[in-house]
């Protein structure tokens, strides 16, 4: 459980509005104290995320929110900081106060919620406090068009059967692309490209990488890691070409020049991109780099905070490469974590992360913000697979993102 990436775990989120007992029911999903939990309203501030093992579900990432009718200047920074947690989360509960029933608070979730196509468990608590008729319970049903579970995080009452719904929702909200087993066959050998430099995590392999490999070998292919200078003689030495070469995007040109021509070959970082997000939408971003101009703003993003090395790909490089390519300077600015600069829509283009750290989920939210802002979006992987020349040597796996990119080509010349 410990060594699950959180970015791979279901989010599961509670929401509600200050002390309906959403802490106290996380505590009693987990059967551990997790969650602080008072009588007084308002006792969470901010999110809280815990990794935690939820059986029969496995790992997963709890959320507990602050209540959604906080009040104050205060109270409407945790609301808002609560909605954003929205972005993140794969499956909501949504807890119901007895005493006060569905109200404009509880609607405003079930379309938020819809709206971003988020399943929904509709709970109401403290059952031990204050029963809830059959009837009442039929009648707020009808109202959310969902069952309505009543528990008692207290008593246990209910919980087996919320577990139960938890567990029924939450494949329909994890479904996501493969990350390379569906391009190959049981058997085949896929060769990694893995370099090692200071980027590389001293005595391990950074996360793509583990999540390729076990990919593979979760559907009985192969996995062949070889260091870019080790490339050739490796190709050389098989009795017959791998059916993939999958290398790091810093060694883009190296490898292209090392693979076979039908032998596919693309990078890690493609592979999240679709992995992770939306592969022909960042493609589609990769054609705006065409139409950069000196001056323009470009917004370098990314989901969580590392520390840089003294040549960061972020930080340097990229910025580098851009300036070349258009000849002339550019207005970088960095984000890190959740959000987007308040002025999003004033850059020319975005330039994103892989999302390694952060859901799938999130990744398309994101990139659908971007969208809504009229600003291409295009990841690190597709952009070092551009600027090396290689784009469309390693979109060959991808049909329609392959089109996706000759099209955007064709529009932007």
């Amino acid at each position: 459980m410990d060594t699950t990436p959180r970015g791979l775990r279901p989010h599961i989120a509670i929401f509600g509005r200050r002390n309906v007992g959403k802490s106290s029911l996380i505590n009693a999903l987990t059967n551990q104290d997790i969650a602080l939990v008072s009588p007084m309203a308002g006792t969470t501030t901010d999110p809280v995320f815990k990794a935690m093992e939820l059986l029969p579900l496995g790992p997963v990432e709890m959320i507990d929110t602050a209540g959604i009718d906080d009040v104050g200047m205060l109270g409407e920074l945790r609301i808002k900081k609560t909605m954003e947690v929205l972005n993140k989360t794969d499956l909501a509960i949504i807890v119901i106060d007895p005493s006060v029933g569905v109200g404009d608070y509880e609607l405003d979730l079930r379309e938020r919620t819809a709206s971003r196509n988020i399943p929904v468990i509709w709970a109401v608590n403290k059952l031990d406090l204050e029963p809830v008729p059959a009837e009442q319970l039929a009648a707020w049903s009808r109202q959310l068009h969902s069952p309505v579970i009543a528990v008692s995080a207290v008593t246990g009452s209910g919980l087996d059967q919320l577990k139960q719904r938890i567990v029924e929702l939450a494949p329909t909200a994890l479904e996501e692309p493969s990350l390379v087993s569906d391009l190959l066959e049981p058997g085949d050998l896929a060769v990694l490209v893995v370099p090692i430099d200071l980027a590389a995590p001293k005595g391990r392999l950074i996360l793509p990488q583990v999540q390729t490999l076990r990919d593979l070998l979760d559907h009985d292919m192969m996995g062949l890691v070889v260091k870019e200078r080790e490339l050739r003689w490796a190709l050389e030495s098989l009795k017959k070409p791998p059916r993939i070469v999958i290398t790091d995007s810093q060694a883009f040109l190296k490898v292209a020049a090392d693979t076979p021509d039908e032998v596919m070959m693309t990078s890690f970082s493609i592979l999240m991109a679709r992995f992770k997000g939306d592969l022909t939408e960042l493609v589609r971003g990769a054609a705006q780099v065409t139409r950069l101009k000196p001056g323009d703003r470009v917004l370098i993003a990314e989901a969580c905070t590392h520390h840089r090395q003294a040549d960061d790909i972020g930080k340097t490089q990229i910025p580098r490469w851009l300036r070349q390519y258009v000849g002339g300077d550019l207005q970088f600015e960095w984000s890190s974590g959740t959000r987007y600069p308040a002025d999003l829509e004033s850059f020319d283009l975005v330039v994103h992360c892989g999302a390694c750290m952060i859901t799938r989920r999130e990744m398309l939210h994101r990139i659908a913000v971007a969208r809504q802002a009229g600003v291409p979006i295009v990841n690190y992987g597709v952009l070092l697979a551009f600027m090396h020349g290689v784009l469309e040597r390693a979109l060959r796996p991808f049909p329609l993102a392959a089109m996706a990119w000759q099209e955007a080509r064709e529009a932007a010349s």
